[in-house]
Formats: structure tokens, sequence, C-alpha cells
């Protein structure tokens, strides 16, 4: 690699920050959705599909996205990820119906199916021998970005007014024109990709059976996270709290999503990989249980909980995302793309009817039932194999 290791060092920096804010402008909606949904007047079960429409845009294109990143090597949708991302999510509040929500969202949503998979296989460029440490810090970054997003926007809710979030905006078109600056061009650094054709590069993924299982994983992981930042703010709303509550209980989730995922390198070298996933598949489970027995009469324990929830079940996707992009190296924005896109879009899908089936048969019902499924998946992590350093 031709650059000096002080410049890789600040490109590396300047994608965490960049992850960082898209990753805030993406957390900003589940604790205000209920005030939206309130302020248009629609129901749950209609806000839970119009979310996971923004979850599948986000996150379904990611792949085809990853492909085109791999294929060119530009920094085009690292920018024009933040952009929409910056630009379109904060303008959600201001929207005066459902359709030019959706259109606020969808727009919105494609910035991070943009951004992410280029900046992932970006880290993974740059990062050589260091890739899962630095892709612990990418990954740790975006989940405190999306632990703040909730939070800032629950506060400037509570405090300013829900259309005071579209200034928001500003910050995150600075930071898109920073980095134009301080990421340099891949182009200038590696040789053109051999892989051209579209069919075939996703062929070879999907016929990939450690591809298929670490993407199973990744799912689970997915079910989790996104089903309770969903749901559970409706369950709060019903109960009364204040949007700051709400943001403040997801930013705890998140939070704790991120400490995990700083730390999941370091706990690899120590007991491995299999490990780390089996521990992170299982223990959500009682955790749940848990919180379900202790959210209406100890609202302070039950957030506790809740912190270990966020914890344990992201612990294991730095993990996941590079096992994968070690198992299929020359695909790194691709695999990006599935791993921490198309699977987080393939249960969005699911999370669209899980509004309606949450409100029929009660909210922490479906949450304790959804979270055994990771623990009798984890049943296949027997079958991956460990992947050496490359």
């Amino acid at each position: 690699m031709d650059l000096e290791k002080k410049t890789i060092k600040k490109a590396i920096i300047w994608l965490c920050l960049a992850h960082l804010a898209a990753d805030v402008y993406s957390g900003f909606l589940n604790p205000i959705m209920p005030f939206i949904a309130s302020k248009l007047g629609f129901t749950m079960g209609v806000a839970t599909i119009i979310i996971s429409i923004s979850h599948i845009c986000s996150s379904m294109m990611q792949p085809v996205f990853g492909f085109f990143a791999d294929n060119i090597l530009k920094r085009f949708f690292i920018f024009w990820g933040v952009i929409l991302a910056s630009l379109f999510i904060p303008m959600a509040p201001l929207a005066p119906d459902i359709k030019t929500l959706l259109i606020f969202m969808i727009l919105g949503s494609l910035g991070g199916s943009f951004f992410h998979p280029q900046a992932m296989g970006f880290v993974n460029y740059f990062s050589g021998k260091d890739c899962s440490v630095n892709m612990g810090v990418f990954m740790s970054m975006g989940s405190l970005g999306f632990a703040f997003g909730p939070l800032l926007a629950a506060l400037i809710t509570q405090v300013l007014g829900l259309d005071m979030i579209s200034y928001t905006s500003i910050a995150g078109l600075i930071l898109a024109g920073l980095m134009f600056f301080f990421v340099p061009k891949l182009s200038r650094l590696e040789k053109p990709p051999e892989h051209k054709e579209f069919f075939k590069s996703f062929k070879e993924i999907f016929g990939n059976r450690q591809m298929n299982f670490l993407m199973l994983i990744s799912m689970m992981k997915s079910l989790i996270t996104n089903s309770s930042c969903i749901l559970l703010p409706f369950l709060w709303k019903s109960m009364d709290y204040t949007p700051f509550y709400i943001g403040l209980a997801l930013f705890l989730f998140i939070f704790a999503g991120a400490i995990g995922s700083f730390l999941s390198p370091r706990l690899e070298k120590i007991v491995g990989q299999k490990p780390i996933i089996y521990f992170s598949m299982w223990a959500t489970f009682p955790m749940m249980i848990l919180f379900g027995l202790t959210y209406k009469n100890h609202p302070v324990v039950s957030l506790i909980i809740f912190f270990i929830i966020g914890f344990t079940t992201m612990l294991a996707q730095p993990v996941t995302l590079v096992w994968a992009q070690r198992t299929l190296p020359k695909y790194k924005s691709i695999v990006a793309g599935f791993i921490n896109g198309f699977c987080v879009g393939t249960v969005a899908l699911l999370m669209s009817v899980l509004g309606t089936v949450a409100q029929n048969y009660g909210i922490m019902n479906v949450l304790i039932v959804l979270s055994i499924i990771p623990a009798i998946s984890s049943y296949f992590v027997r079958y991956l194999r460990e992947e050496q350093n490359s």
C-alpha cells in the first residue's frame, strides 16, 4: 500500500466519524415514530410497516451497492450516503402526510444503503492485519451513533419540538464535505478488481455454505435489535413515559451494543470466534424473560437488563462481519452489504407484520417468543470453520 501509515490512520478515523454520523440519523426515527404517528393519525401497525420499509431500503440494497463499490473503487457511495441520510431523515417530522413521510424515509434510508458496504470495504482495505481491531472500532462507532440518535431526537422533541430536528442536517452535510479531503481514493492503491459479473458474484456468495451460516447469525442479531427498537417505544408510550425516557432507554441499549462491538475483537483473541457467537445468541433469551418480569414494577432494574441485552446481542457483530470477509476476501464490500444490510432487510420484511401481531398478542409476549429463535439457531454455529487473519 503506497500511502503513509499516518494517512491510512486518518482515513480510518474519518470513516469511523462518518459511520457515527450516518447512524445518528438512522437512530432518529424509532423513539419519535409514536409521536409522528400521533401527529399524522396512524396506528402502531402502520408505523411498523413504515419503519420496515425504511429498513428494507437501508439494508436490502447494500449488496448491490457493495458490488458496484468493489468494482469502481470510488468514494461516491460514502459521500452520497452521508448526504442522503443527513438531509432526508431529519425532514421526516416535517412530513404533512404519510406519502411524504415515506418519500423522506426512503431517500434517507438509501443513504445508509449507499454508505455502509463501501465504508466497511474501505476499512478492510486500509487495515491490513489490524482488520479485526479496526472493524471493531468502526462497528462500535456506528452503534454509538445509533445509540445517540434516539437520545438526541428525543431530547430535541421534548425541549424544542418535533419539527426542530430538521436543523440537524447541517452537521452531516459539513462532515460529508470534510470526508472528501481526508479519505483517499482506493483507485490509487489497488488494482481494479477482477469480478465484473453481477450474477456470478452473487451466485458464488449464496453458494458458499459458510456465508449462509454467517448470514443466519447476522439475521438473528438483527431480529432482536430491530424488534426491541421498534416495538418497545410504543410499549413505553402506552405507559405514559416521556420522549426523553424512551430515547434514553434506546440509547442505553445501543450504547451497550457499541461497547460489545468494541470489546468483541479483544475477546475473540482470548476465547475464539465461536464462543462469542454462542454466548451472543443464547444469552438474549433469559435476559428478555427477566426484562418482561421487571419492566412494569421495577423500571430501573429493567433498564439495566435492557442494557445487558444490547451488549450481548451486538457482541458478535464485528466477529461475524470480519469472518465473512475472510471467507470471501475478494468481495469485501459485497459481503459487508450482505452481513450488515441484506440480513437486516430480510428481518425488516418480518417486522412489517410484527406490529399488527404485537397489537393483538402483546408487545412483551412477541419479544420473548422472538428471543427464543436465536438460541435455537445457535446450533448451526458448530458448522462454521475458523478463518485465519489474512
